[in-house]
Order: structure tokens, then C-alpha cells, then sequence
């Protein structure tokens, strides 16, 4: 907030003008002083909480003022209700505070009882008890309250300062004095903060893990007596919440109570807002979604460091060490997030990648997924990496590190190889040809003869090691009753490294599907593309269409169809095929269509074998007419 407006408001002659020219001339002025002040404003250079502007308005008690007073109540962010003796204590309950809540404003109120040097020997104990708490208990607005003098210069700064953070650190959002508990969205907060700094995730703090915990906070070490006194804090409200082993979750919510039951709510916010928190207990929209913006014709992939974060979580999370995240392990782990991402529940997660024989998401399929999402959506694993505590390399740095953006792929007919780790392959292919059976097969499952037809898009998702020992991950994705609508959707199609057509080979049937894909939509034609023969081990049948399969891809100048069986134990070879011919583009298009390129490289080769000749021979005859001299 760059602006704090406050209201200084109450009845005549308690004293509020004083306390305004107290502040600003640092000194009580005795003589006549006007009845109200212009407006004054404080800049951030003095001493001014998150360095933000002060502006205080004076205000008249009197009717004929009413309409300018209600106009400047409205405007403020906080307001300064002033009173002096009895008569303007009861009018606090009875006129000023009813009729703040009949304009309809919600800021926060501090109350201040001026004149403090004409009390006597009355303390501030009393006053706070006998008349502070009771009102304070009846206008859930009034955020604090204090004794002043403005004659004896006592409490001025602090009054302001109070305002001050009434506003930039209210207590509201944090603590409900009514039911003298910590609010439901800052404690979630806090168990979020906790699970972040709990590092081995024990479900304890450990010394080292507070100690970092303050230095990442407050920007200084903790001492052993502090560490002590604090522990100490903790067993009194939460008996059970301190071991040897440190803090539990309880007590660090317990501690921070503490902090709001003594007013040092500052301490929470600064808390809060070191793990990016808002003013309205939400996390910042600038730290969940930096700016990542991917261009045309590339990609977005987790980057090594990206990697590994999620590497290190699979691990620390494994509490029992079975190579898989189970339920309460993924539960444990996804704590401090809104829960799985909305695109995993989409895919039925965790069957979209590879499991354990338990049924559990493995560390080669957890990579997969996460592989998967920055492909698709890089914002929502941007959002998560934020949720899940992610710290860059480079402290200054974003969350955007954990990515890195592909070189475009705009020109696929080029004979060259696609710099990118993350490939998409649409399986397009009739009813029954086998598609849902080459996905199960992707991530190892059992073949099930059993038909079950797919309405919803389907992926799949997996680690293909190619040839050399190179890995890169595999995206099959099967349309569904969806395919025509994707098929037409330009940024779909732009989105697919490679389309693979499969036909079931022992249907006579199964082909013309394909074929009359290719004929209904003719921009396929600018994909690169596979033919898989699926269901190799049944006896072939001879297509019914004009051409049969082998015939219409030599017509294309393409390679004949693959035939495969998902119950060979060779099904892998495709799947390495495909990640092959979506990383050489050139190889999967029709070969009269990639002459052109063909010839380019004959010529380039044919220009490159004349050069080194002609400097060959140049050389040969420097060589001879030097030896001829000598």
C-alpha cells in the first residue's frame, strides 16, 4: 500500500489538533492553535512502516461539519478516535462508533485516551481494563488502544504508529478477539510455512530448521537463550508440542497465537509476506504465475534444476522406501497445494503414467507426469512449483528457472534433428483397432482382451530410451470421440510432434478409416506420420478398400505400415520408433514431398566435395612449384 490516510476524529476539545501538531512540531504548542488542522502528510523517511506515506486529516466534531466529516471518513484507511474525560469516553459507545458502522466503512479503529497528564494517579492498567477492553469487546473494529498527552508529548509517535499498522499489518485477517483463535485462512497459512521449513519432513522443526527459518525471515540468527524462552512460550500453551526433536506443527501455530495475543501481529505478517503472502492471506499472483511466455513452435521442459526438485520430492516423500507414491504419501506431499492439478484428475492420474505392481506412481513415472504438465501447461507447473516451496539457485530468481524453453520447430521438413525432450504423438486410427491396448502397453500394463470403447481423450505418458542411450519422454495421446474436433484445431495439430495412424490389421474394415481421414482433412498432410499394423499375431485380413495399406503408403512415397502386436515382448521397438521419427520430422513425411530437401543436401555434399578438391589441387601446386625452385 504506497498510502496511509487516517482520520482523526472525536469530540471537541478531547484534544486532536494537539495531538496532530504534537507529532509534527515534536513539542507541545500551549498557545492558541486553530480549531482544525490542515491536512499533513508524513513522508516514508520518518520511521513509517513498510515504507509507505502517511496523510493525517483533522476533523470537526461540530454539526454544521458533518457532511465534510463524513466525507473524510469514507476516504481513510484507518481512523484515530480521540477521547479525553467521561463525557467523551460514553459518546465513544454511544454516537462515534454507531455512526462509523452507519456509513458503512471497514477500517480498522484505534482508540486513544488523550489528556493522559489530567488523570492523576490513575494507571494505564486501569484505563485499559475498566474502559478500553469493555468497548473494544462490544466494536470488533477497534484494532488497539492506547493513553496519550499530547502536553507531555507522551505516546504521540506511538499512536500514529499504531494507525500505521493498523493498516499495513491489520490484525483482522489474522486473529478473532471474539473467539480469541487465529483465523482459519492463517492457520493454513502457517501449517503451509511449516510444512515449507520442515525440510526432512519429519513433522518437527529441528534448531537447525528454526534457525533457518529466522534468518530467512528476519535476516538474523536466533540465539540459544531466545531458541529457549521460545520453547518454553510454546509448552505453556501446548504442553506436548516440544520434544528433542523440535517444534511440532501445533506448536508453531501455538507461537504464533502467542504473537497476536500480544499484539505483535507485525511479527506474523512479516512471516506471511516473506512466503509471499497478501493482505488477504492468498499467495502473491506474481510468485504462482511469473511471466513465462512461450513462443510460436517451441516448447516449454523442466530444466535440470526443474528436474531435480522433483526428483528430491519423490524422495523425501517415499517415507517407506517401496520405489512408489502411494495415497497418504501423494496426500503428505501435495499438503501445502489446492490439491492435484485439475489436467491430472483430467487424465485419471496416476494410470496416465507408470506404475508399480502396488499400483503406485514411480519415480520414472512421476518425472513423466510432471514432463507432461510443463508441456501442456508450463503455468500450472509454474504454480506448483511455487505451492510446493521450490527455491531457485539464484535468490533473486523466479520460479521460472525450474523451466526452459525449446528451440522452434517451425520448418519439420528440414532434415535435421528437434531440439526438444518431450514429444506428443496423437493415435489416430477406427473403433477397436487396438489404440487404448498400444497405450496400456506404453506404460507396461497387462494386455486385456476385453473391449472398452474410449469417449474422453486419453494420454499416456513414459521414458523412451533411443538409440545411444539418449532419453526423452513420450506423449501418446488417444482422441476419442473427440478426434474430429482436435483434428480441425490448428493449435492442437501445432502442438503434435508426430501423428501415428493405426489400423487393426486382422479387420477388414480398419484401413479405410485412415484413409478417409487423410481425404476429409488434408492438412495431415503437414504432420509427419507413422502406419502401425496393430494386432500382428491375429491372421491378416485383406482390407476392402480400393488400395491396401502397404500400396496406398508406397503411393506416398512412405515406409510400409509397422505390423506389431501388443503382446510381443518387441512392442517397445515402436514406441522407440515414434520417439525417433517425432525427433527427425524429416524422416516421417512422404519422400516426394522431402526431394527438395533430398537434393539440397546432394548439392550442399556435391558443392562441399568440389571445394575440398579445388584446395587440394591449389595446394598440390604450391607445393610443386616451391619444390621446383629449390
Amino acid at each position: 500500500m504506497a498510502t496511509v490516510r487516517i482520520c482523526v476524529c472525536g469530540d471537541e476539545a478531547v484534544g486532536k489538533s494537539s495531538i496532530i501538531t504534537s507529532l509534527v512540531k515534536d513539542t507541545f504548542i500551549s498557545t492558541k492553535i486553530q480549531p482544525v488542522l490542515p491536512q499533513v502528510t508524513l513522508p516514508p523517511s520518518i520511521g513509517t512502516p513498510e515504507n509507505v506515506t502517511t496523510t493525517i486529516v483533522d476533523t470537526s466534531a461540530l454539526p454544521q461539519e458533518r457532511a465534510n466529516l463524513n466525507k473524510e471518513i469514507r476516504k481513510s484507511n484507518v481512523i484515530l478516535l480521540v477521547y479525553s474525560d467521561h463525557y467523551s469516553y460514553e459518546r465513544v459507545a454511544l454516537f462515534w462508533m454507531p455512526h462509523f458502522r452507519s456509513l458503512g466503512v471497514n477500517v480498522p479503529v484505534v482508540l486513544c485516551a488523550n489528556k493522559s497528564d489530567l488523570s492523576g494517579k490513575v494507571n494505564t492498567d486501569q484505563v485499559v481494563e475498566e474502559e478500553m477492553l469493555p468497548v473494544m469487546a462490544e466494536f470488533k473494529e477497534i484494532d488497539s488502544c492506547i493513553r496519550t498527552s499530547a502536553k507531555e508529548h507522551h505516546n504521540i509517535n506511538e499512536v500514529f504508529f499504531l494507525c500505521q499498522k493498523a493498516v499495513t499489518d491489520p490484525i483482522a485477517p489474522l486473529f478473532d478477539s471474539k473467539e480469541s483463535n487465529l483465523r482459519p485462512a492463517c492457520v493454513s497459512a502457517l501449517q503451509r510455512i511449516f510444512y515449507l521449513c520442515d525440510r526432512d519432513q519429519d513433522g518437527y522443526l529441528s534448531d537447525t530448521e528454526i534457525h533457518d527459518f529466522q534468518i530467512k525471515c528476519f535476516g538474523k540468527p536466533l540465539s540459544q537463550d531466545d531458541l529457549d524462552n521460545i520453547k518454553q512460550a510454546i509448552q505453556k500453551h501446548s504442553p506436548n508440542s516440544v520434544s528433542e526433536r523440535g517444534i511440532d506443527q501445533d506448536g508453531f501455530v501455538s507461537l504464533n497465537k502467542i504473537f497476536a495475543e500480544k499484539g505483535r501481529h507485525e511479527t506474523i505478517w512479516i512471516i506471511l509476506r516473506t512466503f509471499y503472502y497478501t493482505d488477504s492471506l492468498g499467495l502473491r499472483d506474481n510468485f504462482l504465475h511469473p511471466q513465462f511466455d512461450v513462443p510460436p513452435y517451441t516448447s516449454a521442459e523442466l530444466s535440470p534444476v526443474g528436474y531435480r526438485f522433483f526428483v528430491d520430492l519423490f524422495l523425501l516423500f517415499d517415507k517407506d522406501n517401496d520405489g512408489g507414491l502411494n495415497s497418504s504419501e501423494l496426500s503428505a506431499l501435495f499438503a501445502p497445494t489446492p490439491g492435484l492439478p485439475d489436467s491430472w484428475l483430467d487424465s485419471a492420474f496416476p494410470s496416465s503414467a507408470v506404475r508399480n505392481e502396488a499400483g503406485h506412481i514411480t519415480l520414472q513415472g512421476w518425472l513423466a507426469q510432471w514432463s507432461m504438465t510443463t508441456f501442456f501447461s508450463p503455468a500450472t507447473t509454474l504454480a506448483y512449483l511455487a505451492y510446493l516451496g521450490f527455491n531457485p539457485p539464484d535468490p533473486r530468481a523466479s520460479t521460472t528457472t525450474a523451466l526452459h524453453l525449446t528451440k522452434s520447430r517451425k520448418h519439420r521438413k528440414r532434415p535435421t534433428r528437434v531440439e526438444r525432450n518431450v514429444l506428443l504423438a496423437y493415435i489416430l486410427g477406427s473403433s477397436g483397432a487396438g489404440k487404448s491396448s498400444l497405450l496400456d502397453a506404453f506404460l507396461s500394463r497387462p494386455f486385456s482382451p476385453t473391449y472398452h470403447p474410449t469417449i474422453k481423450p486419453r494420454t499416456a505418458v513414459n521414458s523412451v530410451e533411443l538409440p545411444g542411450g539418449k532419453q526423452c519422454t513420450l506423449i501418446l495421446e488417444e482422441l476419442g470421440e473427440l478426434e474430429p474436433a482436435i483434428l480441425e484445431n490448428q493449435a492442437k495439430l501445432a502442438a503434435c510432434d508426430i501423428l501415428v495412424y493405426a489400423y487393426d490389421s486382422s479387420d477388414p474394415d480398419s484401413f479405410a478409416h485412415i484413409s478417409a481421414l487423410r481425404a476429409q482433412y488434408n492438412h495431415l498432410n503437414d504432420l509427419p506420420a507413422l502406419y502401425v499394423a496393430l494386432k500382428a499375431d491375429r491372421d491378416k485380413s485383406m482390407q476392402r478398400g480400393e488400395v491396401q495399406p502397404e500400396d496406398y503408403t508406397a503411393g506416398l512415397g512412405m515406409n510400409k505400415p509397422l505390423h506389431v502386436s501388443v503382446t510381443w515382448a518387441s512392442i517397445s521397438e515402436l514406441f522407440v520408433r515414434i520417439a525417433e521419427a517425432a525427433m527427425w520430422p524429416a524422416t516421417a513425411f512422404p519422400k516426394s514431398e522431402e526431394g527438395g530437401a533430398a537434393i539440397g543436401l546432394d548439392r550442399m555434399s556435391l558443392y562441399m566435395a568440389l571445394g575440398a578438391t579445388v584446395c587440394a589441387g591449389a595446394a598440390f601446386f604450391a607445393i610443386w612449384r616451391r619444390v621446383g625452385k629449390d
